[in-house]
């Protein structure tokens, strides 16, 4: 069976190139949103690397009801609305229910379901019936071979479109695992796979604002074995002072250290496809 190729906007994943998806973790206020919006253009036409922007309106896993959860789908689609139309980037949110399907489906190019949710029947269904591309991630708790179920779901309902998210698995108690034999079953269901770079070295149990909730100084080394693995895209979350985040502030990448973060990957990347 060939590779499938997922188109969203200008962007053909799975195809040779290696694209990014990118973004604050969570929407906060507008200035910050078109920042990183606007250093990820310039950053994508430096490096001539295709960037989906990426952020969450709403966080419905916070650890803490005292935790900012975002700004809610009505404010946030607005802000996406304008990033897509002032940036021209392909916009990717997640859902959390199913009647969040269909008003995200109106703005945004790629709906993302999260990793906790990856086998929730009733919001993949309504996620795929919009006929947008799907973006699911691995569930922590989930054989990567077992990723075909969700596939198999979003494909009965019509839908051809998806992309997988390959972001670490519980090891233990509180600690993420990156096994490169995922990226292997997951290539296995021959759609284009992404590595979650940043959700990979969260720490749980610790408050995100917490410089020990996060472990960056693994951010290069799991990029690269995941690159040499064949991923197809690279999900890393950005912020303009991600100490100052309101979610995932110890895990989020510096929007200024981006491109010398993907320099030495887009390296890796040329030498690599033309083994595959």
């Amino acid at each position: 069976m060939s590779k499938k190729i997922v188109r969203v906007g200008d962007i053909e994943c799975g195809a040779k190139e290696l694209f990014l998806i990118s973004g604050p973790c969570v929407i906060e206020e507008e200035k910050i949103m078109m920042e990183v919006a606007e250093k990820l253009k310039r950053i994508s036409e430096k490096l001539n690397i295709k960037i989906i922007y990426k952020s969450s309106f709403q966080k419905d896993n916070r650890s803490s009801l005292k935790y900012y959860d975002g700004p809610g789908m009505e404010q946030g689609l607005r802000i996406l609305q304008k990033v897509k139309e002032t940036f021209g980037f392909s916009i990717l949110t997640d859902i959390h229910y199913p009647d969040q399907a269909a008003p995200v489906g109106d703005v945004v190019d790629v709906i993302q379901i999260p990793a906790y949710l990856c086998m929730q029947s009733t919001l993949i269904v309504a996620a795929a019936k919009t006929g947008k591309v799907i973006n699911v991630k691995h569930g922590q708790f989930l054989a990567p071979e077992n990723m075909k179920f969700p596939v198999a779901k979003i494909e009965e309902s019509g839908n051809h479109n998806v992309i997988l998210t390959e972001r670490g698995f519980t090891m233990g108690y509180n600690d993420l695992v990156v096994d490169p034999r995922s990226f292997y079953h997951l290539q296995n269901t021959q759609y284009p796979v992404v590595f979650d770079a940043t959700h990979s070295i969260r720490k749980y149990g610790i408050p995100s604002a917490d410089s020990k909730g996060g472990a960056r100084e693994y951010l290069p080394v799991l990029s690269r074995a995941a690159v040499a693995a064949g991923i197809d895209g690279l999900f890393v979350e950005t912020h303009p002072c991600p100490s100052e985040a309101l979610c995932d502030a110890a895990s989020q990448l510096n929007i200024d250290e981006l491109e010398n973060y993907l320099t030495p990957l887009l390296a890796l990347h040329e030498v690599t496809s033309k083994y595959r």
